[in-house]
């Protein structure tokens, strides 16, 4: 058995002709959906970038348990597993995070892996006193960090001179050369991995011309993570859109040259094809841009996946199954011949594929801290925190790296050791306190949308009985994933399901109205975006927040934004400590 996965960061569902009709057309995607078999119902597991690619090493969901971070060594990879059992496994990816501390530990899984430089904000090239990022609005509306990042991405850029020397049209060149020299042989599985479509969209001309020329003079190509109200800008959002068309219309073309490989060399007789993506993205959708500072919905959550499998030679169908990337995990072992081990929770979708088994009822995903979501294809239900301050939560981990950097000692100080659980075979833990870190969920609130009724989610649903039912599901789906405790407690769960029906839901909405009460006082019932929310929850608990909130009730009517509560606060004197809120990055 031979497999060739291509893996697309960010790959958006609605963005595809074979999931959506009125999209822009993408001729090799189509003949893809023509050549495969279509996941009609794929989903996001743990989230986003790296929590991703550990599910997909693992086999198990992660973000229960952790945020962004390495593999742990008690953690079992698909790709260690193959290489002990004589399956070569070759990564070529632009992807930047696996060279950061939160990343460093998946590469070296693989039999061999090639590295592409230049994407995002890659530390790559070195330009001292480079003066290029200053004219991007992008840049200039920054925090520090995300500064850096443009900068460095603005350096590799200027190191970029023909399409050729793209990092995506580089890993396809790898990905071909790789074929080229080895597709006779067997027993052998090659990820290409390209971080296009991710954002920043950058993108050759040519492409920015199909979609609209006047992209051509718009180099403000990378989109905030953020509400669409702080952005405060409706062309910027429009645009973002457009590079983002013209990024895909660049991606199908260099699937085609893969496709093409697969049909000059009777590829499709003997080779898996998988092509699947991490998460989608926001265009604006529900006043949001990005992801990571929302919750988790279906433009970013409910994701496309195609798979040929020779044996099944399955081809131009749609499967309905639910299913998410810890399943690949095991759909790979079991390609080729190969066991999942007992700490794994992902099902082999090559089952479903050869005699149409159903797995799943329900799965559940999310980003650590934050909503944890359940859906069962009809209806998805988004459980935040209990209470404002989000606690109890913790990180285990043997690994205490974020993203960018180490746990720093003030974190650690308070670290406890915790016993494990069975998926860390014996090993006990660092249990350290967790913050959220993008978004608060309490100021979303729980969320339930009838995706039959309302596929763009714009409705939440108050159905207490639909609700209790599936708040039942989500406390046996956590039971399964070997929550912590905590999760229990932090989502405000009764640990005796017994005790959740209609009459409980009734009583918890009534709490929250209570909270918001406490805390924002009269402005609880004025409409306003939940950003604008999580900021007055903020605020409430300042020195002299109380005050503050008070005084802007007293001025301000009608529905609230992010703008009005930064405008009131220039005309007074208040705390400088609420200040520092306003300009504080997710």
């Amino acid at each position: 058995m031979k497999v060739v996965m291509l893996m697309f960061d960010t790959l958006r569902r609605n963005q595809l002709p074979s999931y959506n009709s009125g999209a822009q057309a993408l001729p090799n995607f189509e003949r893809l959906a023509q050549k495969t078999v279509r996941f009609d119902n794929f989903y996001v597991g743990s989230m986003p970038c790296m929590p991703a690619r550990r599910d997909l090493h693992t086999g198990r969901l992660n973000f229960l348990h952790r945020s962004w971070g390495p593999l742990e060594p008690f953690d079992d990879s698909i790709f260690e597993i193959m290489k002990k059992n004589g399956v070569y496994s070759h990564l070529i990816t632009d992807h930047q995070h696996y060279w950061e501390d939160g990343g460093a530990t998946y590469h070296n899984r693989y039999s061999s892996y090639e590295f592409i430089r230049g994407q995002e904000g890659d530390l790559w090239k070195a330009r001292i006193g480079f003066t290029g990022a200053e004219k991007l609005d992008s840049w200039k509306s920054a925090e520090p960090l995300r500064r850096n990042m443009i900068l460095h991405d603005q350096i590799n850029r200027s190191y970029i001179r023909r399409e050729a020397d793209y990092p995506q049209a580089r890993c396809y060149q790898a990905g071909l050369e790789f074929l080229v020299e080895n597709c006779r042989q067997d027993n052998w599985l090659l990820q290409i991995e390209s971080f296009d479509p991710h954002e920043p969209f950058y993108v050759p001309d040519r492409f920015k011309a199909m979609v609209d020329p006047a992209l051509l003079h718009n180099e403000d190509d990378w989109p905030e993570y953020s509400s669409t109200e702080r952005i405060n800008n409706p062309e910027k959002i429009k645009n973002n859109g457009k590079h983002y068309q013209a990024l895909m219309l660049m991606c199908d073309e260099y699937l085609g040259k893969i496709l093409d490989f697969f049909d000059e060399h009777d590829m499709w007789r003997d080779t898996m094809l998988v092509v699947n993506t991490d998460h989608g993205f926001m265009l604006g959708e529900k006043e949001w841009s990005g992801k990571s500072v929302m919750p988790v919905y279906n433009e970013i959550a409910h994701v496309p996946f195609f798979i040929w499998d020779p044996r099944s030679a399955l081809a131009g169908e749609a499967c309905s199954e639910l299913a998410q990337m810890h399943d690949l995990s095991v759909t790979l072992l079991d390609a080729f011949g190969l066991q999942k081990t007992p700490r794994m929770t992902g099902e082999s979708l090559l089952p479903v594929l050869a005699q149409h088994k159903q797995k799943r009822q329900e799965i559940i995903f999310g980003y650590f801290g934050a909503h944890v979501s359940i859906t069962d294809g009809r209806y998805v239900y988004m459980r935040g925190s209990h209470t404002p301050e989000n606690k109890p939560l913790y990180e285990y981990t043997l690994m205490p790296v974020h993203m960018r950097r180490m746990f720093n000692v003030d974190e650690l100080r308070n670290a406890t050791l915790h016993p494990g659980f069975s998926f860390t075979q014996g090993a006990p833990l660092l249990k350290i306190p967790g913050s959220a870190g993008f978004y608060s969920s309490y100021a979303h609130g729980n969320l339930l949308f009838d995706l039959a009724c309302d596929p763009h989610q714009e409705q939440p649903l108050f159905d207490p009985e639909t609700e209790a039912a599936l708040l039942c599901k989500l406390s046996q789906a956590l039971v399964e994933a070997q929550a912590p405790a905590d999760e229990w407690m932090r989502l405000g769960i009764p640990l005796n399901p017994d005790e959740i029906n209609a009459a409980f839901i009734i009583k918890e909405h009534k709490e929250r109205a209570r909270i918001l009460n406490d805390y924002l006082g009269p402005l609880a019932g004025t409409e306003m975006h939940p950003d604008t929310r999580a900021l007055l929850l903020e605020i409430a608990v300042c020195d002299d927040g109380k005050r503050f909130l008070c005084e802007l009730h007293q001025c301000h009517k009608g529905k609230l934004n992010r703008r009005d509560v930064v405008a009131f606060y220039e005309r007074g004197e208040y705390a400088a400590e609420i200040y520092s809120l306003f300009n504080k990055p997710y």
